[in-house]
């Protein structure tokens, strides 16, 4: 069994992606951030591991009453990166919800169950047999218990971070840990050249 398999949590990678560029910025910027390359991104970092998929999970989205052109920028935005990963040879699933809710007066989005789906993945392909090496990019420590579980299960863990506040509790429960550098992440939102 020489499965390798990289898990991406959506929400929570493009979430750490704006971070690394400012809050500002992203916005600013949010067709390039869609566009990312993330095999430039990955390939010196995840050098001499052999992936052989790569699955980047995301959230259903929905279209919010008080904010609906905000909503359909995001649904088009989420359109456009999905159709960017699927050229790129990736899995884009759809798991759980982003939500709407009024807090303190102001409409905030909100994610949810996409670390149900990744940690379900693991563990079922573990069961399985179907894999060897876990690449979670995601810095959500609800996945510890998964990570766990596969681990009992004889695979290894690797836990993909960023540089700029990376989990400790993710850091210590996996086998290794690979932070990804600021400069990569500035690097893979360069303008890919058109194929």
């Amino acid at each position: 069994m020489s499965n390798c398999i990289l898990f991406i949590d959506g929400e929570n990678f493009l979430h750490k992606v704006e971070e690394v560029i400012g809050k500002e910025q992203a916005v600013r910027d949010s067709n390039r951030i869609v566009s990312i390359d993330l095999d430039k991104l990955f390939n010196l970092p995840l050098k001499g591991l052999r992936i052989t998929r790569k699955i980047f999970y995301a959230s259903r989205l929905h279209l919010h009453p008080e904010t609906k052109r905000k909503s359909e920028q995001l649904i088009r935005l989420q359109r456009k990166l999905r159709n960017n990963l699927v050229k790129l040879g990736y899995e884009f699933i759809i798991a759980g919800n982003v939500r709407a809710q009024k807090v303190n007066g102001k409409i905030i989005f909100r994610e949810k169950g996409v670390d149900v789906k990744i940690a379900v993945d693991m563990v079922s392909l573990a069961c399985d047999k179907k894999l060897a090496t876990a690449i979670l990019c995601s810095s959500d420590s609800d996945l510890q218990p998964a990570i766990s579980e596969v681990k009992n299960r004889n695979v290894e863990v690797v836990y993909l971070g960023f540089e700029n506040n990376p989990n400790k509790g993710l850091t210590y429960t996996t086998n290794r840990t690979i932070l990804l550098r600021n400069s990569e992440v500035l690097a893979s939102l360069s303008q890919r050249k058109k194929a």
